[in-house]
């Protein structure tokens, strides 16, 4: 009597591997990129917490506190000048939207689009 085997083949492992193989590695290419979004994030709460607490702050004062906490956290981008800053009433906001790019392979790669703002005082 002739019995069938059962059970997954060769071509059958790599059409499931493939495609998880191609999503981890956009993953790892994509961890930098959010790492430096998340020191964009900790550096306007930090630089919210920090500004709040002095008297008559000023434009001027609040880019020397941002250019401090981006030197401390390492970020060189976006620069200073993708950070706008804007008085709106009483309070400041500040604001960056940029865009990076992770490359994949070849001529393929990934577009993220942040924007982070928070209002100081």
């Amino acid at each position: 009597m002739r019995r069938n085997e059962r059970g997954i083949t060769l071509i059958g492992w790599l059409l499931l591997l493939v495609p998880l193989a191609i999503v981890a590695y956009a993953g790892i290419r994509l961890a930098p990129v959010y790492l430096n979004y998340m020191k964009i994030t900790r550096t306007l709460e930090s630089m919210r917490s920090e500004v709040k607490a002095e008297e008559g702050e000023n434009q001027v004062t609040i880019r020397n506190t941002l250019n401090k906490h981006l030197d401390i956290e390492g970020v060189t981008f976006p620069t200073e000048k993708e950070f706008s800053i804007h008085r709106d009433g009483q309070s400041w906001i500040v604001e960056t939207t940029y865009e990076d790019v992770a490359p994949l392979f070849g001529n393929l790669s990934l577009l993220m689009k942040f924007n982070k703002s928070v209002t100081i005082g």
